[in-house]
């Protein structure tokens, strides 16, 4: 599951990605994202895992095309927790996207959203 949180601001969207992950997943994501980016401009990600799965096929591959599509409107994205999931993220962000990544443990937060601020 991904779910907007409440504490979202300014140009940092903040999303908790939970259990494994699913097209309808990103039927909801991008018009968020593309609504922040047309409203704000290049913007910034807080990405929370908490009990992640991965995706299901279909899911990976709206990540996939998500992260080419907007490379460049993204410019730092802040991963929290699930530490498991680092080096294969790194991979795939790595690869389609511009965005300067970061990853903070799961008792990080204040520092990922200080450095998303900066």
């Amino acid at each position: 599951m991904l779910r907007a949180l409440e504490d979202s601001a300014d140009r940092v969207i903040a999303l908790k990605l939970s259990g494994k992950l699913h097209d309808e997943d990103y039927d909801r994501f991008v018009p968020l994202v593309e609504q922040a980016i047309a409203t704000k401009g290049k913007t910034r990600m807080l990405l929370v895992f908490e009990d992640f799965h991965g995706w299901n096929p279909h899911a990976l591959w709206d990540d996939i095309a998500f992260e080419a599509a907007h490379n460049d409107r993204i410019e730092r994205i802040a991963m929290v927790g699930d530490t498991e999931w680092r080096p294969w993220m790194d991979k795939v962000s790595g690869s389609f996207s511009n965005a300067t990544v970061r990853h903070f443990a799961s008792d990080a937060e204040a520092e990922a959203w200080q450095w998303l601020s900066g």
